[in-house]
């Protein structure tokens, strides 16, 4: 017979009580005592809206790495960046990224575009019923607009793309979305305004809520083109002497190296032409509370650098997909809140402060390890730093 997770009923379900409850259950049934599971500091009443059947925590180690130097037009100055991880070596290899940024004058960021997408399919009779569509659409945006927005007081529907495929009709909203990510946000959105459009125009024959073309939580080319949650840049001009001096290497030969591994990136159809923006973007989400799973979009990267005319490395990524928020979600939790405000980045007015900081630490994450790797000091670091067997 199936046994059932103890429950309570509403808001006594949060409570230390059931979370006791809860672990009795799962020792009685493994035989393990979950001694450390039970270290918490917060109140479970918090948690409603960011998990079910409460038990406890898992506690990740968390390091500081900095200062970080950000000459942004959102964050500026000089911050030590919480990084939740257990890889070693991946604070230090941040911090030694931040100290070379530090010497070259800061980092330099920027918000290139805003948009988070829901990509509803709807389907005719044929071709050219979808394509009929498409032109009302386009004719009745501002009436679909208005019913979107009815569901928000912060999202906001930019545009609405068109790909028909046959009797299909794929369409993806775009929505800026304040300082939430907004995937659930903009998911509310666009069932009312596919609820006003079927009501509105006939010969739909059905719709689909996401059509998959939205890609949520997996990466795509079209959302690297087009922008998913924040298009934000980060580059920097790095003295020659300060990058040869930490890469062992000529600027000449770091620049031939980058095309090398470009190269392989393309050939292994990667999504980031880059080293690991997915070490610095998944330790930060850990520490403030942001959706794991975005990830798997956010980590996406285009590198691109060059010898200045003064002989020195110029360096840049862009990350196409950065999804992040500083309110709602997980971002209250107490010590995501906490490690937030040592940002100064907490609550409204503040994701694009807190895009810029992800961004410039993904930069000093890359220059750290692609010098690692000319320098020859990869293997040896993670020996020295990533080992505890």
């Amino acid at each position: 017979m199936r046994q059932s997770i103890p429950r309570a009923p509403g808001p006594s379900d949060y409570s230390r009580d059931m979370a006791e409850q809860r672990l009795a259950f799962v020792e009685n049934f493994s035989g393990v005592k979950t001694t450390h599971t039970r270290g918490y500091s917060f109140d479970p009443a918090i948690l409603p809206g960011n998990i079910e059947h409460f038990s406890g925590v898992a506690q990740i180690p968390v390091g500081f790495a900095g200062p970080l130097l950000i000459n942004g037009e959102h964050a500026q100055g000089e911050f030590f960046v919480p990084l939740a991880t257990t890889e070693g070596t991946l604070v230090a290899s941040y911090n030694r990224g931040m100290k070379v940024i530090y010497e070259s004058g800061g980092v330099k960021t920027t918000i290139l575009d805003d948009a988070m997408q829901r990509a509803p399919v709807f389907h005719f009779e044929d071709a050219r019923g979808a394509r009929d569509f498409g032109i009302w659409i386009g004719d009745h945006f501002n009436e679909i607009k208005a019913q979107a927005e009815t569901t928000t007081r912060s999202g906001k529907l930019r545009n609405i793309e068109q790909y028909p495929v046959g009797k299909l009709m794929y369409l993806r909203f775009n929505y800026t979305t304040g300082d939430a990510a907004g995937q659930n946000m903009v998911g509310k959105a666009t069932f009312v305004a596919c609820e006003y459009i079927m009501a509105q125009y006939p010969g739909i024959k059905r719709y689909v809520l996401s059509g998959n073309m939205d890609t949520d939580k997996k990466s795509s080319r079209l959302n690297m083109l087009h922008s998913r949650g924040k298009r934000v840049s980060a580059e920097v001009t790095i003295p020659a002497a300060v990058i040869e001096n930490l890469a062992g290497a000529p600027v000449d030969v770091l620049l031939q190296q980058r095309q090398v591994s470009s190269l392989g990136s393309f050939l292994a159809g990667s999504n980031n032409n880059g080293s690991h923006a997915a070490n610095g973007i998944t330790a930060l989400f850990i520490a403030t509370g942001q959706d794991v799973a975005n990830v798997a979009e956010s980590c996406a990267g285009l590198v691109y650098v060059e010898k200045t005319l003064d002989g020195d490395y110029y360096f840049s990524i862009t990350l196409p997909c950065l999804i992040v928020g500083t309110y709602g979600g997980g971002t209250g939790l107490a010590t995501q809140k906490e490690y937030l405000e040592l940002l100064g980045c907490h609550g409204a007015g503040h994701v694009r402060k807190f895009a810029e900081i992800v961004a410039g630490t993904v930069l000093c994450g890359e220059i750290s390890l692609a010098s690692a790797v000319m320098a020859g000091d990869w293997v040896s670091s993670h020996d020295k730093y990533g080992r505890n067997r």
